[in-house]
């Protein structure tokens, strides 16, 4: 493989799957437990760091995915807001397996790893739900592609993160 140089540089358009789970299955389970509804506001985007080995929305060039998250209280719900501890939605994010599209061979020995901020606070890793309280809140989310070997061929790259209000 020869050196990496500025139009081997591939960019990501990261786009964030919605999973909303454990969510009311009737308008009556809504009214006891609430709704988180998740609205995506921009596709993030990921650029190669210099030696074409990793993708990642965070370096300059690179943009995050951003949702917004609405969580109304049902009667349940209502002590999230009192207590900040009971019956609250959690936030979590999962990584994709692999990329959902990539050119020939670039989709080969990858790992990734996605990190996320509720309304701009700390990042929040991948996996590990995170307690929210009631209201509107924006969720941003970034996305990591590393290669284990070789480096990213020139080309498209889509990744799909799972974002979950459970």
């Amino acid at each position: 493989m020869t050196a990496c140089n500025f139009s081997r540089i591939a960019t990501l358009r990261l786009t964030v799957l919605l999973a909303i789970s454990a969510l009311a299955s009737s308008p009556a389970s809504a009214a006891l437990d609430g709704t988180c509804t998740i609205m995506v506001t921009r596709t993030g985007t990921m650029v190669t760091n210099a030696n074409a080995s990793v993708l990642s929305s965070k370096p300059a060039g690179g943009a995050y995915a951003m949702a917004s998250i609405t969580i109304q209280p049902g009667l349940l719900g209502a002590l999230c807001s009192l207590l900040q501890v009971l019956n609250c939605f959690a936030l979590s994010v999962v990584p994709p397996a692999s990329f959902t599209s990539a050119p020939s061979g670039g989709g080969g020995n990858v790992s990734f790893n996605t990190v996320f901020r509720i309304d701009g606070g700390a990042d929040q890793p991948q996996n590990t739900p995170v307690t929210v309280l009631n209201g509107s809140h924006s969720v941003q989310i970034d996305l990591t592609a590393t290669k284990s070997s070789g480096i990213y061929a020139a080309g498209n790259y889509q990744g799909t993160v799972t974002l979950r209000c459970e």
